[in-house]
């Protein structure tokens, strides 16, 4: 098996142009990475190898040293989305997944998490409404968390 080919850098999403060489379909754990082979939908492997970890979103480019540009795609994964009758309500279950530190994307009228039917329970409890969905998954960075996107 010949060796990976090497990624120089990581274009964000709509910083690059032209059609994608190949594509790299990875969920939201395996988008964040430092170093690592990651295998294309043709089959091909790429090594990326960063100074340091790097959030990868849906629709950044993987530019190779050999030329191309490799689409990274994010992964459809089993999620819950919380909703609420009300913004105040769903503000109010928002405090609530924060207050157990859950990794959460906020959305207008919805929050998305990891399935967990523990905190379904409890949120529905709370008078949410949850539904069980196949969607990438992209939680906010944290208070702390650098918002660049500069790679």
């Amino acid at each position: 098996m010949p060796d990976p080919s090497p990624i120089t850098r990581v274009m964000p999403a709509g910083g690059w142009t032209g059609n994608a060489a190949d594509m790299v379909v990875l969920d939201y754990d395996g988008r964040h990475r430092r170093r690592i082979v990651l295998t294309g939908l043709s089959g091909a492997r790429y090594l990326l190898d960063l100074a340091e970890a790097a959030h990868l979103k849906d629709g950044d480019g993987l530019e190779l040293a050999a030329g191309g540009v490799i689409q990274v795609v994010a992964k459809a994964e089993p999620l819950l989305e919380v909703t609420a009758s009300s913004t105040g309500e769903l503000i109010r279950l928002a405090w609530h997944i924060g207050n157990r530190h859950l990794a959460a994307q906020v959305e207008d009228g919805r929050i998305l998490i990891r399935r967990d039917h523990v905190i379904a329970h409890m949120l529905e409890h709370q008078g949410a409404r949850i539904r069980e969905i196949e969607a990438p998954f992209d939680p906010e960075g944290g208070a702390y968390h650098e918002h660049s996107h500069g790679h």
